[in-house]
């Protein structure tokens, strides 16, 4: 699937928009032509189950993204995970933000309307979604905290990847809620950032993520498959990891090398 298949005309989008409005399900804080997609496939349930049962998710999936020639991976040098052994997979749902032209005294002194809204991801988006947003990766200004999160965990999103920086943490993490996150901060995001555009293509460090792409995150770090890969992996990490499964027992009985040549390098073939 190209970028441009990926962009379903705008006839779509409006009456998507009706669609969900007409439910409940618009905000309604970011103007509808921001609104890039609303509808697009999702990863099945079994497929996201055998994902996370891997015992080496995102290494594995590191590995095959660099057998196709894909940058898809964020180390968790660079946004690492608030609540250490959490483990996740979906399918992306994307915020991009950009910074507010006045300062944020002047805009709570004119009553301005808070721009900043995850809000509007969270009723447009399928329960086990996965939240991409994207601040540049500015660790000044909050793009989340506890509130929202709360609102998150209760629509039944699998977790969060920020290119930004959070704040709540103590409160993120008694609601028991996943964010991978660039830095943590104190200060509001309200009257600072605006939400640009949701659903559209965003960056994460220095990895692109389209809406529908599939999302795994652990204590590594994240990855990112293009969504047409995503049965194609989980056919090739299973079968990796029985492999090393093997090889594991046969390290632990002391195997001869004629026995682990053959299994050593199974993951990079």
């Amino acid at each position: 699937m190209t970028t441009m298949e990926k962009i379903p005309p705008a006839t779509t989008v409006a009456q998507d928009y009706d669609e969900y409005a007409a439910a409940g399900r618009i905000w309604g804080q970011v103007p509808r032509d921001r609104i890039s997609r609303i509808k697009f496939p999702r990863v099945s349930q079994e497929v996201v189950t055998r994902y996370l049962a891997l015992a080496d998710l995102t290494t594995t999936v590191s590995d095959l993204l660099d057998a196709r020639g894909i940058r898809g991976t964020i180390a968790g040098s660079f946004l690492p995970s608030l609540i250490q052994g959490k483990k996740i997979a979906g399918t992306a749902v994307t915020l991009r933000s950009i910074p507010e032209r006045k300062t944020p005294t002047q805009g709570a002194h004119d009553k301005d309307p808070i721009k900043m809204s995850t809000r509007e991801v969270y009723y447009l988006a399928e329960p086990g979604d996965i939240l991409v947003a994207d601040f540049g990766g500015n660790l000044d200004v909050s793009n989340m905290g506890g509130q929202s999160c709360t609102v998150a965990k209760t629509t039944g999103f699998a977790g969060s990847i920020v290119n930004g920086a959070v704040r709540d943490v103590t409160a993120i993490r008694e609601i028991d809620y996943p964010v991978w996150a660039k830095g943590v901060t104190p200060i509001t995001g309200k009257f600072r950032m605006e939400a640009i555009e949701i659903n559209g293509p965003v960056t994460v460090h220095d990895i692109v993520v389209y809406a529908g792409d599939f999302v795994v995150a652990d204590d590594s770090g994240v990855c990112v498959v293009p969504c047409e890969l995503v049965e194609e992996l989980i056919d090739e990490a299973e079968a990796i990891e029985a492999a090393e499964d093997t090889m594991r027992d046969l390290i632990a009985r002391k195997a001869p090398i004629s026995e682990l040549r053959p299994l050593f390098r199974k993951r990079y073939d």
